[in-house]
C-alpha cells in the first residue's frame, strides 16, 4: 500500500475517531469502537512514516493529501 495514501487514510481515521471518544466519554461508556479506531489510525500513520524515507513534515501534508486525491480524479 501506498505510504501518501496510509498517511491520508489515518489521519482521516484519527479526526473522525476524536467525536467516537468524546460522545463515549460524556456518556460514561467504555470508549471501544472509537478506541480501536484510533489505533488503526495510529498504526496508519506509522506504516507511512516508516515506509516513507525521512518522512513527512507537516508542510507536506497537504501537498500529499491533493496528490492522493488527485490520482484518483
Amino acid at each position: 500500500m501506498d505510504p501518501d495514501l496510509c498517511l491520508i487514510v489515518g489521519l482521516g481515521l484519527g479526526v473522525l475517531s476524536v467525536p467516537a471518544l468524546l460522545s463515549a466519554i460524556s456518556d460514561s461508556r467504555a470508549p471501544r469502537s472509537g478506541g480501536l479506531t484510533l489505533l488503526v489510525a495510529v498504526s496508519l500513520i506509522a506504516f507511512a512514516v516508516n515506509q516513507k524515507p525521512g518522512g513527512y513534515s507537516i508542510e507536506q501534508i497537504p501537498d500529499v493529501f491533493f496528490g492522493v486525491v488527485g490520482r484518483f480524479f
